[in-house]
């Protein structure tokens, strides 16, 4: 399947151009996409769908979803959505670290840079990790935010090392 340039722009927009920490060089790596199927309108209000087996890839970036919905308000790119049993996304930064989070949805809000992580929300990074049920992250002041639904989180940091392993 070889996705359409719209829908290609808007994904590599939703799931780059704001997480924090990402490998610099990713954005300059080639996109791929792969999925079962995909259903999407070119018109300047719409929500593209990639479904069955979602798997996106760019560099040190990997994506895995059930489906993947990309939301346009007036031809911007407003909101990207990562659903499945556990959508997962694993990337590394400029320091080798990996990072990866999973959850039953991942909500990316272009417009104000928030990522909101819903159902069994695992936060897995080189020191520590964050669990519960819903977290929430402000790229633009790197505040995560969770708890607050009746639910408790779960936390472990680990000492800062002198020297890498």
């Amino acid at each position: 399947m070889r996705p359409n340039k719209s829908l290609t722009i808007l994904v590599s927009a939703l799931l780059l151009s704001g997480i924090a920490g990402a490998k610099s060089t990713d954005r300059q790596q080639p996109m791929d996409i792969t999925a079962d199927n995909m259903d999407s309108l070119l018109t300047d209000t719409s929500e593209s769908s990639i479904a069955g087996n979602v798997v996106i890839s760019q560099g040190t970036l990997k994506i895995e979803a059930d489906k993947a919905v990309v939301t346009r308000v007036k031809g911007d790119f407003t909101k990207v959505t990562l659903l499945g049993s556990s959508a997962r996304l694993q990337q590394t930064n400029d320091n080798g670290d990996t990072m990866r989070a999973s959850a039953r949805e991942i909500v990316y809000f272009l417009g104000n840079d928030q990522i909101h992580l819903n159902g069994g929300v695992v936060i897995d990074q080189a020191r520590g990790s964050m669990r519960g049920e819903s977290i929430r992250y402000d790229i633009q002041s790197g505040r995560l935010t969770g708890g607050n639904d009746g639910t408790r989180l779960q936390m472990r940091i680990l000492p800062k090392n002198t020297e890498k392993n």
